[in-house]
């Protein structure tokens, strides 16, 4: 048994809870927050893997290794800077989806573990927050694939429009017309769509490879395509750019490396979930990567420029059905997606605030309406713009958090918690008033320190050239690295520090098997 009562530890270490009713009457408990029962935990490893495939083969992939290639890297380094931050990303990843293979927890719920109770709303709410930036991104692609294909249907007077707000106003309609979509699927059920992903990926990767080949042929080969130099050489100009891009790359997935307990509570058991993963997200994410690389790469021999937007190089085509099949490739793609990653997560995350109150599907809706409030087409302007300001700051932050997580985990609780009290007020995760003061001040520490330098180039970004901090403006280029790791640190000497002193915390009374 682990410590407290209700619940058993089977012989491959995942633990149940077996008395529902001790966290059934719960205020901070409902239906999609409560433990997976064992019988429910059915994912094997083939599932985490093709769960990945589904998730890795979207657009802001594409744009992810494109945008590299704009920045002005060639095809090797470009490779190389997303495979390394997707084998580096990977390992918060599986430490943090331990906890949800053994316990049944999603990630909200394994938050409250060193944040308290209520304080687990602080890193959950800003989980929400970015996959609502996520959806936005997502929908205003699909509303631009929308767009490109009723100009061709509808010519000029469509795709040359009166501007509003700097932009046609039929790709505000066209970008409506896909949210509305996205809405009216989520209200009648997210489980009929999740039923694409089982052909939408691979159909993703078919019509990839088809404007790979087309790329090849209209450049006259690998060659010239590959033969492409540098613009950045691999003196300091690459590397000024190589280690922002890393972290970028790495905070990419750095949502999915908090919040994979809400789909690894419901594996088989903690060598699927491992396997799985590692199987799935780097070849998945290398493989697409060389693909968009090589096809960008193209563009410049084609057209002279590098073409980082799938949905504008689709756009140039003069046959309508080639358009049209390419882009209702990008509108199921980034419909599987945008269920998976970006509206299952934080929908748990906003229960998570008043699980009594918000159900998943309201968490979802509120998703949608904030994914417009959060203006996704300004993120989505520019290579600069998408990797150095979204990217590198939200992946600073995530990783304060991260960092918490981990040290709390592992170093801490050494991988035993108290599953009932995780959802009980007045119980070991209670704390302060229902907050983990150490935990919340280890993240506040992380967060300045990753971001608090935070610049862009002129021109380039929203932030000052000298930075918001300027002398924390070095630590910036390594924002995700440096998050993690001050907020690991602080953590756990505050939590070993109130232990001393007998002062509630984490560490003051760890559960033990």
């Amino acid at each position: 048994m682990e410590l407290g009562t209700g619940t058993t530890s089977h012989p491959d270490g995942r633990v149940e809870l077996v008395d529902t009713a001790a966290v059934a009457d719960s205020p901070y408990s409902n239906p999609e927050l409560a433990p997976v029962p064992i019988d429910e935990r059915k994912w094997t490893t083939y599932n985490f893997a093709a769960l990945w495939v589904g998730m890795a083969h979207n657009i802001p992939s594409y744009t992810l290794a494109a945008g590299l290639i704009a920045l002005g890297m060639d095809w090797v380094q470009a490779f190389l800077t997303i495979t390394l931050g997707n084998l580096l990303v990977l390992i918060p990843m599986l430490l943090n989806s331990h906890a949800g293979t053994k316990y049944g927890i999603p990630f909200p719920v394994f938050a409250r573990a060193f944040y308290g109770i209520r304080g687990a709303n602080v890193p959950a709410l800003l989980r929400a927050l970015i996959a609502c930036g996520w959806f936005g991104i997502q929908t205003w692609i699909g509303g631009a694939g929308v767009h490109v294909i009723a100009s061709k249907l509808f010519g000029t007077w469509w795709s040359e429009a009166a501007p509003v707000a700097g932009k046609p106003w039929t790709l505000w309609a066209s970008f409506l017309l896909f949210w509305a979509i996205e809405m009216w699927i989520i209200w009648k059920g997210m489980d009929t769509l999740r039923r694409f992903e089982n052909w939408a990926a691979p159909f993703v990767i078919v019509v990839a490879v088809a404007l790979l080949v087309w790329v090849l042929v209209e450049a006259g080969g690998f060659g010239p395509i590959l033969s492409q130099p540098s613009a950045l050489g691999w003196g300091p100009e690459f590397w000024a750019i190589f280690f922002p891009a890393l972290m970028a790359m790495i905070a990419f997935w750095s949502t999915l490396s908090l919040n994979m307990p809400d789909f690894t509570r419901f594996g088989a058991g903690q060598r699927q979930q491992v396997v799985g993963q590692s199987l799935g997200l780097p070849t998945t994410m290398s493989f697409f990567a060389i693909l968009s690389i090589v096809i960008t790469a193209g563009t410049q021999v084609i057209y002279g420029e590098a073409i980082w937007d799938p949905v504008v190089l689709a756009g140039k085509f003069d046959n309508a059905l080639v358009v049209a099949l390419a882009l209702f490739t990008v509108l199921v793609a980034t419909l599987s997606v945008n269920v998976a990653a970006n509206v299952v997560s934080p929908s748990y995350d906003f229960s998570n605030v008043a699980p009594r109150v918000i159900s998943r599907r309201g968490g979802a809706l509120i998703t949608g309406v904030l994914g417009i409030v959060i203006m996704p087409w300004y993120l989505y302007e520019s290579p600069e713009i998408y990797i150095f300001t979204w990217l590198q700051t939200y992946g600073g932050l995530l990783g304060a958090v991260a960092g918490v997580l981990i040290g709390g985990y592992w170093l801490l609780a050494r991988t035993r918690l108290d599953l009932v009290d995780l959802y009980r007020r007045d119980g070991r995760y209670w704390f302060t008033g229902g907050f983990g003061v150490p935990a919340l001040v280890a993240t506040a520490v992380g967060m300045l320190l990753s971001v608090g330098g935070a610049y862009s180039r002129p021109g380039e970004g929203p932030f000052p050239e000298d930075g918001l901090i300027p002398f924390l403006k070095p630590l910036y280029d390594y924002s995700w690295v440096v998050g993690l790791a001050s907020a690991l640190l602080v953590f756990v000497a505050l939590s070993r520090t109130a232990r001393r002193e007998r002062v509630t915390g984490v560490a003051a009374e760890p559960a033990v098997s």
